[in-house]
């Protein structure tokens, strides 16, 4: 019997150490839900290739690029796509958008084209391009918004000529490794699949298609964009002295020592020399010395409580000395938000993520003119509003930190939240049992204060 159960042993052992290094193997797995956003399931930037004429050696493409994100956009200095030829081909000529770079075109003895090499990477044009260089949908600097802010500007095209490529359908081949940069890194794009050729409405009365169309979808990860948070969330309320800050070192910490010239103060006498620095080349951010070291910073202060109505205050601050935000965003989930009132500055949308079963989330941004361009660290460096809500009897309270929001985003982005630990608490009950005395002075600025709110 001793051999069985040594067998039965080692069996138990043998099992024991599979399901241990599975369970090792499933933990220090990469995730492979990082580019899914619960708030924006199906959001994606999806990129159309459509062959529209053949020319002698190739064909001319209508290339759109559609922003199905609901609160990401493509900010300044706009995007860079890039893409690796099948075969041999060229880029013969371009409207809307150009190659940076032009390559070794030296074996074409007349006319050289547009761009020879086998990776090239494209961009949008500036505003202000001749019309005979434009195409619908061009020449914004690569800047693309999103649905929710402006329709009319979520999508950005051009039209490409490309030679060497063959000229039907079985001859061409489709690019391949597509690259998407808005302006860094972030996207990963899948490879590119035949769809349903696109149909064009001319005068509504007759339809024509492309010869062919080829659809690329590219999604968004954070982990990818940046190895840091870009912003964080402070909290504050009427009912408590208490300001909870955004968490120590939410974007990095300040070590001048292994990274001079991390962050500056406004008072430094090197700060104008440090904006204009290497680093506003490339767009890296140059913050201000903070505890947290974000960029951003959004402020949630519950202000007042009214007998039917609450009130709550949000400031957003820029701290990057080399960042004018343009058109953002902010993007928040609490459960009161199925009962916004009204909303002072601020233009809003409700998101329902979850199949339209539950209106928690909400997306805010700026008044075109008004306060849609958040400035760059300094005095003008932030934007306010405040949000009326009425109250659910069944559900409102300020306790254990329902007033204060579950997830902030900012062009985006995901914030970082304090702890629950640390949010304003209400005022305990318990001195009074030990003071008596305090009872009917605290009653009587209670009622003061209610009847104030209430009047006022």
């Amino acid at each position: 019997m001793a051999p069985v159960g040594g067998v039965a042993g080692s069996s138990r052992s043998a099992a024991c150490c599979a399901v241990l290094l599975a369970a090792v193997l499933f933990f220090s797995a990469p995730a492979t839900t990082e580019a899914y956003d619960s708030l924006d399931p199906n959001g994606n930037i999806t990129i159309k290739w459509d062959i529209i004429s053949w020319t002698p050696d190739g064909y001319v493409a209508t290339v759109t690029m559609f922003n199905y994100q609901q609160f990401r956009h493509i900010p300044a200095p706009g995007w860079q796509l890039g893409c690796s030829w099948a075969k041999k081909e060229v880029i013969w000529s371009m409207v809307g958008a150009q190659a940076t770079e032009q390559g070794d075109c030296s074996k074409f003895k007349s006319a050289p084209p547009h761009c020879c090499k086998r990776d090239p990477t494209i961009v949008d044009l500036l505003p202000g391009t001749p019309f005979n260089q434009q195409i619908a949908n061009c020449c914004k600097a690569g800047v693309i918004k999103t649905f929710n802010q402006d329709p009319g500007n979520a999508a950005s095209s051009f039209q490409i000529s490309v030679g060497l490529a063959g000229t039907t359908n079985k001859a061409v081949k489709m690019p391949k490794n597509f690259t998407l940069r808005a302006p860094g890194p972030g996207y990963t794009c899948g490879r590119a699949l035949v769809g349903r050729p696109t149909k064009y409405y001319s005068d509504g009365r007759r339809v024509t298609q492309a010869l062919m169309s080829w659809n690329v979808t590219c999604t968004y990860s954070q982990f990818l964009a940046q190895k840091t948070p870009t912003c964080c969330v402070s909290l504050s309320s009427f009912y408590n002295d208490t300001i909870v800050n955004c968490p120590t070192c939410s974007c990095g910490c300040q070590n001048n020592i292994t990274r001079p010239g991390s962050c500056v103060n406004d008072n430094s006498p090197y700060l104008q020399s440090a904006i204009n620095g290497p680093g506003k080349l490339t767009g890296q951010p140059l913050v201000q010395c903070t505890s947290h070291m974000c960029p951003i910073r959004i402020h949630w202060h519950v202000k007042l409580n009214y007998k039917d109505y609450w009130r709550v205050k949000v400031t957003i601050t820029n701290f990057n000395y080399r960042m004018n935000y343009t058109d953002w965003n902010m993007v928040a989930q609490h459960p009161n938000f199925d009962n916004i009132t009204k909303l002072f500055s601020f233009n809003y949308k409700p998101l329902t993520p979850y199949g339209g079963r539950i209106n928690d989330t909400a997306m805010f941004w700026g008044m075109k003119f008004y306060n849609d361009l958040l400035n760059q660290a300094g005095p003008l460096g932030n934007a306010q509003s405040e949000l009326l809500m009425r109250k659910d009897s069944e559900t409102f309270t300020f306790q254990k930190g329902w007033a204060f929001p579950r997830r902030v985003y900012f062009n985006g982005d995901n914030c970082v939240m304090p702890s629950p630990d640390d949010y304003p608490w209400l005022p305990s009950a318990s001195p009074l049992t030990k003071q008596p005395w305090t009872l009917p002075l605290l009653v009587f600025w209670t009622v003061l204060s209610t009847l104030l709110a209430y009047y006022v």
